[in-house]
């Protein structure tokens, strides 16, 4: 396992370097210009060659991108060009913030998604089944930043019985963990559902109730631990894009988490801030997979990984 994931983390290598391409050529082709919003309108040519070269923006493409890369490599994310503080800093600022309201997110997703998933699979084909198939099907038709509009004025605006914006307190979390929570529970949900309608048919499980095991038992011991295995890839999948897809909802509930930090940054073209909240973003993605990938042995001991 441990060889598996050292293999794992390598790979990921190449990914992020190509991420950070990206990343870079879009923001060194794309017009406009960090140093116009710190000169002022009303700098003189020499004034503004020197912020230039002060930052090494006035060098061309591969010796900026490669400066970048060097300084990734020995831990270094660079400076911001418009607070000129060290960009690490500022991400280990905001990302309690952003996990704060993932996990939170995550919990909620899991603890009602299966549920909801295991009770429509065994009610299969009635009433129980249809109302959590549509409320399943509702929840993925809604988007995630507008269901937080909806519960931000349901719930603060009119009931008042949350902060409407802003961060500090356990309240503050809350709608915008519901609001990543069930959106995300609505897909989870569907894919618990066909996972143990899939496990239910098997003859072990046919074997259980022959035993007279309780039905609890069977569902829950039996059914449901051996179709956890599409379920933990896609919790997985879902776990990396809750961290890295909060953007909007930091924007809405005005929270100080690392999504609002990059969108400020892209909006003042503060290059290195961007590079270094999309490479942590895209690495807790990453590694987001990687633990589904060792939560598969945990579940199922027949798993091995050479």
């Amino acid at each position: 396992m441990l060889k598996y994931i050292v293999k794992r983390i390598i790979l990921m290598i190449p990914v992020l370097v190509f991420m950070t391409i990206v990343v870079f050529s879009i923001f060194y082709f794309a017009p406009g210009d960090p140093v116009s919003r710190i000169a002022g309108p009303n700098v003189t040519p020499e004034v503004y060659e020197s912020i230039k070269r002060k930052y090494g923006l006035d060098q061309p493409y591969i010796v900026q991108y490669w400066r970048f890369m060097k300084s990734v490599i020995e831990g270094d994310l660079g400076i911001s060009i418009l607070q000129e503080r060290p960009v690490i800093e500022m991400i280990k600022e905001r990302m309690p913030v952003t996990l704060e309201i993932g996990f939170l997110g995550f919990l909620i997703t899991f603890v009602i998604a299966v549920p909801a998933g295991v009770i429509a699979a065994v009610k299969k084909n009635t009433f129980v089944d249809y109302l959590c198939m549509s409320g399943s099907l509702l929840g993925i038709a809604i988007p995630t930043f507008w269901f937080g509009m909806l519960l931000m004025y349901f719930f603060s605006y009119k009931l008042r019985w949350f902060p409407i914006s802003g961060y500090g307190t356990i309240k503050h979390l809350i709608l915008p963990s519901f609001a990543i929570g069930l959106t995300n529970a609505a897909i989870t949900a569907r894919m618990v559902r066909s996972s143990m309608l899939e496990v239910l048919k098997q003859d072990y499980v046919r074997t259980a109730r022959s035993k007279g095991l309780l039905e609890k038992i069977v569902i829950y011991r039996h059914a449901l631990k051996n179709a956890m295995i599409p379920i933990i890839t896609l919790m997985g999948l879902r776990l990396g894009w809750i961290i890295g897809g909060s953007v909007a909802l930091e924007i809405i509930f005005s929270i100080p988490g690392i999504g609002r930090l990059m969108v400020d940054a892209i909006l003042a073209r503060d290059f290195p801030v961007v590079q270094g909240a999309m490479l942590v973003l895209t690495s807790s993605i990453i590694f987001a997979n990687i633990l589904a990938d060792v939560l598969y042995a945990v579940v199922d001991p027949r798993i091995r990984y050479g």
